[in-house]
């Protein structure tokens, strides 16, 4: 009977083994749409009394154009996008085919007014309005601290 028990112990590891091998793994602050892929939503710490934070990720892998047309988190009253093409609120286009990337040295999201402050280390609710692909839920990390002087690299997607 222990040789039984022992086998199939022996079986049930191997079958696990052999699944993790098989079965994609998921990658960390991934979200799929049905038009694109959502990678990695980030912002630096915040101070008491900071009013904004700059919202930084990363769109690949897009299928068919779309637009990126409202953001909402219970963290801050609103967003605006911020950059070369930007005008009032939340509009942006990401075409087909392309990578488009949010980031805090070029076009990027700002959250406005500011709710309570945003420590390093936390992650909130996103929630993210595509024209086409519609809402998708996601987290909003908070990577770095805001002012480090120290800090010589950006998040590498």
């Amino acid at each position: 009977m222990d040789r039984l028990v022992h086998r199939r112990t022996v079986l049930r590891a191997g079958f696990a083994l052999c699944a993790s091998l098989v079965i994609p793994q998921a990658r960390a602050c991934e979200y799929i749409a049905s038009t694109l892929r959502i990678t990695h939503p980030w912002t630096r710490a915040t101070g008491s009394d900071s009013t904004s934070a700059v919202l930084c990720m990363k769109f690949d892998e897009v299928t068919e154009t779309d637009r990126l047309i409202g953001v909402e988190t219970p963290v801050a009253a609103g967003a605006e996008l911020v950059g070369e093409s930007a005008g009032a609120g939340v509009d942006l286009l990401i075409p087909e085919g392309q990578e488009t990337l949010l980031s805090e040295d070029g076009t990027h999201l700002r959250l406005v007014g500011l709710k309570h402050p945003l420590f390093m280390g936390r992650s909130y609710p996103l929630q993210l309005l595509f024209e086409k692909a519609g809402m998708v839920s996601a987290r909003l990390n908070v990577d770095y601290v805001a002012g480090l002087t120290s800090f010589t690299g950006r998040p590498r997607f």
